[in-house]
């Protein structure tokens, strides 16, 4: 019995951190980012897509180290060596202060990507809510546009 709990509790802890892996990868959906493959080579552009099973990614707009501009390209998941995020935005802080004022203990704030992340479902990002349905992601998109009119005037 001691053996399948060990083995119970490893499943949870490697699920848990598979879970982890692919939350912040998503976080980087629509972001810039720079790819370094495997022979080198250095790719900006806009990730827009991705295989969770082999992390195989698209990018928009991607700028290569030498010069060529591709509007989509493939690169695939065995070929990169490194990920970077490139763009930052704004500080999001107290935007995610009253979401989580709101949604008590059920936000998340990814600053690296830029990210709120509400009850799992609902993602917010400097444009505003950008995935998610409902009453509260129609609660959180209000509580973003009064955050967006008070960061305007105090630029």
């Amino acid at each position: 019995m001691t053996i399948t709990l060990i083995i119970d509790r490893e499943l949870k802890v490697s699920t848990i951190a598979s879970k982890r892996f692919a939350d912040e990868l998503s976080l980087l959906l629509d972001r810039s980012v720079t790819v370094l493959t495997s022979s080198g080579t250095r790719v900006s552009g806009r990730l827009i897509a991705y295989n969770p099973t082999d992390y195989s990614l698209w990018l928009a707009d991607a700028q290569t180290s030498d010069g060529r501009t591709i509007s989509k390209l493939f690169i695939a998941g065995k070929e990169i060596s490194m990920i970077e995020l490139v763009e930052l935005g704004p500080d999001l802080q107290t935007l995610y202060e009253r979401i989580n004022r709101l949604f008590p203990n059920m936000a998340r704030y990814y600053k690296e990507a830029g990210v709120i992340l509400v009850m799992d479902r609902i993602r917010v990002t400097k444009d505003g809510v950008v995935e998610g349905t409902g009453p509260a992601a129609e609660r959180v998109q209000k509580v973003w546009e009064e955050w967006k009119k008070e960061q305007e005037q105090t630029t």
